[in-house]
């Protein structure tokens, strides 16, 4: 695996900011496609996450083979990557992720915001149908309902890869809905931090190979590590 870090090279920042004007999170997954030439319909080799400088775009970038090419505009730091972990391993982390959960009705099984989710279980439990309906002091918050169920969602999947979450240290930040055409929600996202523990160190490692979550095409699932005593 490798890590690359792809920035605008400093004599060309018009121009590839230019090319990153339209498509949203699927176009800069498109467009990253060209670091990674393949044949079409090939299986996607990457994980991605965009975190700008200031103005200038910035992406993170972990894949089975080294980026290449992608255009004179940028420039790529690239290595090899292979954390050597164990048992007790405490790691900052920082992830974008898609929390969703599945639902099945009728024979069908569909994904749906955990946020959205509960605002609509906590509204039927009143017997309202809208979030503005529900007056008084006993009234949540958003902030208050994303840090609740995003710290259970993944507090429920580091019992599965391999790791442990500390509740304490979690940061729950901009979670934000993408939406889409006549303006339907796409996908929502949540930016996580912390600190964790590592439990089972070849399925942590599993897991960050292969990103958390759902919307990886979206720049979401990427975990971003350095050990806690590196602060």
């Amino acid at each position: 695996m490798y890590f690359s870090v792809i920035t605008p090279r400093s004599d060309q920042a018009h121009a590839a900011a230019h090319e990153l004007v339209r498509g949203g999170a699927y176009g800069e997954h498109q467009w990253l496609w060209h670091f990674f030439p393949a044949a079409q319909g090939s299986p996607r080799e990457f994980l991605f996450r965009r975190a700008d400088r200031g103005s200038l775009p910035r992406f993170y970038v972990l894949s089975k083979r080294s980026p290449e090419g992608g255009g004179s505009a940028w420039n790529i730091q690239s290595r090899e990557y292979a954390p050597h972990l164990e048992v007790g391993d405490r790691l900052l982390f920082e992830l974008r992720a898609n929390p969703v959960v599945t639902i099945s009705a009728n024979g069908k099984s569909k994904r749906h915001d955990i946020v959205m989710q509960e605002k609509k279980r906590l509204l039927q439990a009143r017997g309202l149908t809208r979030w503005d309906d529900w007056r008084g002091d006993d009234k949540p918050g958003m902030y208050e309902i994303a840090y609740e169920t995003c710290a259970k969602w993944l507090g429920d999947r580091g019992s599965r890869l391999g790791f442990e979450l500390d509740q304490n240290s979690l940061s729950v930040e901009a979670y934000q809905q993408h939406r889409g055409k006549k303006d339907m929600l796409r996908f929502s996202t949540v930016d996580l931090s912390g600190e964790l523990t590592v439990l089972e160190p070849e399925i942590f490692a599993n897991a960050l190979y292969d990103g958390i979550g759902h919307a990886k095409a979206f720049g979401c699932g990427l975990l971003l590590i350095r050990r806690a005593d590196s602060r």
